[in-house]
């Protein structure tokens, strides 16, 4: 069935990630338990809960690091849980981490170009032989010098990683994460550290990049303000259950969203 009416009106959206029945167990611990959701093409799905609700675990699982005890992920049509971590990045799957993962002594420009390399053209033999290498370098560090203007870290794209803001590297990372060319992407707590205009600007710039790079995302984030500003969809956990799905007035208006926050429906 074609999506689009004959005025091109959008008549249903296509699913992006399927997340069902997923469990992880670590020994005698359930991280996550019978967990489902979906996310639609092109939006900005926030996973939000309380510290230990399983959060990173789902992230983990999306990004191939933990495998889970059982349930299905599938990502557009597939089975995510055959593909090896290695290939994630091929698929269009791009990640950041809650715990910044840069190279401290590179510069700018070299920490986003090494996010690029999965989308490389050059073949083995043509790295030994050294043909075509230059160009394909040159048309890496042109894409990531593009990226760093759009983040606005362009005036600092030779200054080294280290002694940088935190807001500046957190931006760093999500260039990083762009530079894999990806049509997915997981943000793992990417307003923790920021002080409160840097996350209402951070907020704008996931937007921005959502629209001009047709992503879709999933948003791990404990900045409840942001999460409901710019999520279409929010998945509520708790102890590794979902406790709630909906659009973010209907999910925080939840009783038992509330009661996970505040410990009290009254």
């Amino acid at each position: 069935m074609c999506p689009f009416g004959p005025r091109g009106e959008v008549w249903f959206r296509v699913s992006v990630l399927d997340v069902h029945d997923v469990t992880v167990r670590f020994g005698g611990i359930v991280a996550l338990d019978g967990l489902s959701f979906s996310i639609e093409e092109g939006h900005i799905c926030g996973l939000i809960g309380p510290n230990g609700a399983g959060k990173t675990t789902m992230f983990n699982v999306v990004s191939r690091i933990y495998q889970p005890t059982g349930g299905s992920v599938m990502f557009r049509g597939h089975e995510l849980l055959t593909v090896p971590p290695h290939a994630i990045a091929r698929l269009g799957i791009a990640r950041t981490f809650q715990n910044l993962a840069l190279f401290p002594t590179m510069t700018l420009l070299e920490n986003v170009m090494v996010g690029a390399h999965s989308q490389g053209k050059v073949g083995f033999a043509q790295a030994i032989s050294r043909v075509g290498v230059a160009n394909d370098n040159r048309r890496t560090r042109d894409f990531a010098g593009d990226l760093l203007e759009q983040l606005g870290l362009g005036t600092l794209a030779f200054h080294p990683a280290a002694g940088l803001p935190f807001g500046t590297l957190k931006r760093l990372e999500i260039a990083r994460a762009l530079a894999a060319r990806p049509n997915f992407l997981l943000l793992d707590e990417p307003a923790s550290g920021l002080t409160h205009g840097e996350v209402e600007e951070l907020g704008h710039t996931i937007q921005q990049i959502r629209d001009q790079f047709e992503l879709t995302v999933l948003l791990v984030e404990h900045h409840m303000s942001m999460v409901m500003s710019i999520s279409d969809r929010v998945v509520a956990m708790e102890f590794g259950r979902k406790i709630a799905e909906g659009s973010p007035e209907h999910v925080q208006n939840d009783p038992l969203v509330i009661e996970a926050y505040l410990g009290t429906t009254s």
